[in-house]
């Protein structure tokens, strides 16, 4: 059969996602060369970034992370978790760089542990738009000085190199900060002379855990790499992987299903052969991996644009129901009046129907007549203060405005009291570019400590 030259265990798709215990248990009694785990992604939105804080809960965080601290222990194999703290931001490195010297406090253990940090100063990133190193991808915003000197936090995204220096310090525990979600996985592989093509493949298939089996959420499973392919297999019971199900993950965020870029080059599935090997298990051969001269990494960035306040109303009457968006548009038109005579103006009204296109706009095909909808009002503005006054100041239109100056005043619904809620700062993205390096740790900085 095939020799395993590399074991990784991955308990899920992300640090605070479950997972089942006994799978991961049995996956440490199949001896894992290393245990890996995501801790976010930009799926959430830009606030996290913007912050620097995390997604999750903190006492969940700990609870997860003691988990697996503890299954490292087990095993006495590095344990790694990429993207730390949601957005990978040096201070959400920092924060589960806190979680685990508690968790090793409280356990009495001395660990040695990495912390790979991804953030950039902004002049670094200014002198390299200067020198014509950051190239923009599809779809990216246009950027200068002035727009890099608004971001809160820019961050790199890591690739295999940087993780194998955190690897080669022996550390018991890395914690890294934005990596893209494959590095943690192919990294180890790939040091370990595994087939190149084979170890980005199998990082891209594990990065979310079991999501490509039949039993998406039971989250642990099994990677294996060798000199000519990888085997994925699932710990989890009535759980397996099958060509199909490994096949397709190359289409989970990825614009094509046939290639992926990374750091440094690209991968091909393109000969790529799926077979199973039993009844739970998935051998793929045939990946190519391809080396590009210049060594890129990907940035992003986010910048706060305001501050919000929302405020909801529910409206029952089958009359308004018939005519929401004719109301909306009632609503808008009152809004921008009376922000003229207040001189609001430079605030910003956005309403959303709930339960009528508010996901997808006018892209949405499918249209419901509920007797129920419920409008969401957003106001962006310069300041909290001043989202919020606008928000009072259409409070009575949300509760009353009728659709016809002569028809009896309407009611409505607040479901709280008072309806306005202020969502504090706001942000969006800013950076989809990279940035061509000549060494690849230039920008990013390794730090190694004991608990």
């Amino acid at each position: 059969m095939f020799k395993a030259k590399t074991k990784i265990l991955i308990p899920a798709g992300a640090l605070g996602i479950p997972y089942d215990r006994d799978a991961l248990a049995r996956g440490l009694k199949e001896n894992p060369d290393l245990i890996a785990i995501d801790g976010g992604s930009t799926d959430s939105g830009p606030y996290y970034l913007g912050t620097g804080r995390s997604k999750y809960s903190r006492n969940a965080t700990k609870a997860d992370w003691a988990d697996l601290m503890a299954a490292r222990t087990i095993a006495n194999v590095p344990l790694v978790i990429g993207t730390a703290g949601t957005s990978g931001a040096d201070s959400a490195v920092d924060w589960m760089l806190d979680i685990t010297l508690e968790i090793a406090r409280e356990r009495g253990e001395t660990l040695k542990i990495a912390t790979l940090k991804s953030g950039q100063q902004k002049e670094k990133i200014v002198t390299a738009l200067n020198k014509g190193a950051i190239k923009p991808l599809e779809g990216a915003p246009n950027i200068d000085k002035t727009i890099l000197d608004q971001c809160t936090n820019i961050v790199a995204l890591a690739g295999i190199e940087q993780i194998q220096a955190a690897l080669a310090s022996e550390a018991d525990i890395i914690i890294a900060g934005r990596t893209t979600d494959t590095a943690i996985i192919a990294a180890l592989p790939i040091a370990r002379g595994c087939h190149k093509g084979a170890a980005w493949h199998g990082a891209k298939i594990a990065e979310c855990g079991a999501l490509a089996t039949t039993n998406p959420n039971s989250g642990v499973i099994l990677m294996s790499f060798d000199e000519t392919g990888f085997t994925i297999t699932p710990l989890a019971h009535n759980t397996a992987a099958t060509p199909y199900t490994v096949s397709a993950h190359m289409l989970y965020e990825n614009a094509d299903p046939y290639i992926l870029y990374e750091p440094g080059g690209w991968l091909d599935v393109r000969l790529a052969q799926y077979t199973a090997i039993d009844d739970v298990s998935v051998r793929v051969e045939g990946s190519v991996w391809h080396e590009t001269s210049n060594y890129t990494v990907k940035l992003e960035a986010a910048k706060q644009v305001g501050f919000q306040t929302v405020s909801f109303v529910l409206v029952r009457d089958a009359h308004y129901c018939a005519h929401i968006h004719e109301w909306a548009d009632a609503l808008k038109a009152s809004f921008e009046h009376k922000a003229q005579l207040n001189g609001l103006t430079e605030t910003r009204l956005e309403l959303r129907v709930i339960g009528r296109n508010a996901t997808l706009g006018q892209l949405e095909t499918f249209h419901s007549s509920d007797g129920e909808v419920g409008v969401m009002a957003i106001f962006t503005s310069s300041n909290q203060k001043q989202a919020n006054e606008a928000a009072k100041m259409l409070n009575p239109d949300l509760l009353h405005l009728p659709l016809t100056p002569h028809e009896p005043m309407p009611t409505f619904a607040f479901p709280f009291s008072p309806p306005e809620m202020d969502r504090g700062e706001i942000f969006e993205f800013c950076l989809h570019h990279t940035m061509t390096l000549d060494d690849p740790m230039y920008a990013f900085e390794l730090q190694i400590m004991e608990s």
